[in-house]
């Protein structure tokens, strides 16, 4: 006798959900071109075997359930959380930050990109920017790129000296420190991808229209100054690896397999469980026999061209 999907331990919600990502993740990839054989080349020499869509998004799925559980227990218990992301340029910090937030309530986790500093800002004392964007109790923010800019694109690009530098890497361990100190938990992810990934990423984006928006000036220089950006790296994690907010690398090369990876990760660093939730109930629609709905002028609607 067959098993129905409850019973073979697959919900009819689940398939359901599988079913409507797997046509978001498809109208995706329709928006890029057919790769170039330089692209098909380092394709076929970097790119791992990877995990097969539907096991991914089973896994994403079960992941993003457990992370609207710490989001309700972040928010029940006033807890404050801050999520850093950093690595080189196309490592895939936004992927992993867009699965996180996909399914949470903006009120509780936001993500923070800053642009570059304003003149005001750059005679500011340097976290300072940074600070408004801090949690409040019942909040997660996510940081994509975050004051690690200093140690980061700062130096390798110039702008910053090595005095600024040097003083950064002397105040960050006791900001951090402050931050954990104040109830704030700090988690500071690395995401690490090779030369060839990276040089692959890059050269998709640049052969497809709608992603070239992601390539900016900055982004083909880190190309050129990779060994810059190792050293900068290998520097910031020796002297900001501290105990009370110690870094962790995700491999990134494989973009799925980085993503689950990191939010399991993150699941297991906090020790959140189940909080009481009222019961929701759809109240009954009340109806007025007297009231008549008004016919609206149809210029008023949007055409129904598809």
């Amino acid at each position: 006798m067959k098993k129905s999907k409850e019973e073979a331990g697959t919900p009819e919600w689940l398939e359901a959900e599988l079913a409507d990502t797997l046509d978001e993740d498809y109208e995706l990839e329709l928006s890029e071109p057919a790769l170039s054989e330089e692209i098909r080349r380092i394709h076929r020499k970097v790119r791992p075997a990877t995990i097969p869509r539907i096991d991914y998004f089973r896994a994403l799925l079960a992941l993003q359930a457990e992370l609207i559980k710490l989001q309700d227990w972040v928010a029940y218990h006033k807890e404050k959380v801050v999520v850093i992301f950093e690595g080189r340029d196309s490592a895939g910090k936004g992927g992993v930050i867009k699965r996180i937030t996909q399914r949470l309530n903006p009120r509780v986790v936001r993500a923070v990109a800053l642009p570059a500093p304003s003149d005001r800002e750059r005679t500011q004392w340097y976290f300072q920017r940074y600070v408004p964007h801090l949690p409040a109790g019942g909040e997660i923010v996510l940081f994509d790129r975050s004051w690690y800019n200093r140690s980061g694109v700062e130096r390798v690009m110039g702008f910053a000296t090595e005095d600024e530098v040097e003083q950064f890497f002397r105040d960050v361990p006791a900001f951090e420190r402050m931050l954990v100190g104040s109830g704030i938990r700090l988690v500071k992810y690395w995401f690490s991808i090779t030369d060839e990934e990276q040089q692959m990423r890059f050269l998709m984006r640049i052969h497809d229209p709608l992603k070239q928006w992601k390539l900016s000036p900055m982004d083909l220089q880190s190309r050129v100054r990779w060994e810059s950006y190792t050293k900068a790296k290998e520097e910031t994690f020796a002297r900001t690896n501290i105990p009370e907010a110690p870094w962790y690398i995700v491999e990134g090369n494989d973009k799925k397999r980085a993503r689950l990876n990191c939010i399991d990760h993150l699941l297991s660093l906090i020790p959140y469980e189940e909080v009481p939730h009222e019961d929701v109930t759809l109240p009954e629609r009340v109806f007025n026999p007297d009231y008549e709905r008004k016919v609206l002028p149809p210029e008023l609607y949007v055409p129904s061209k598809y």
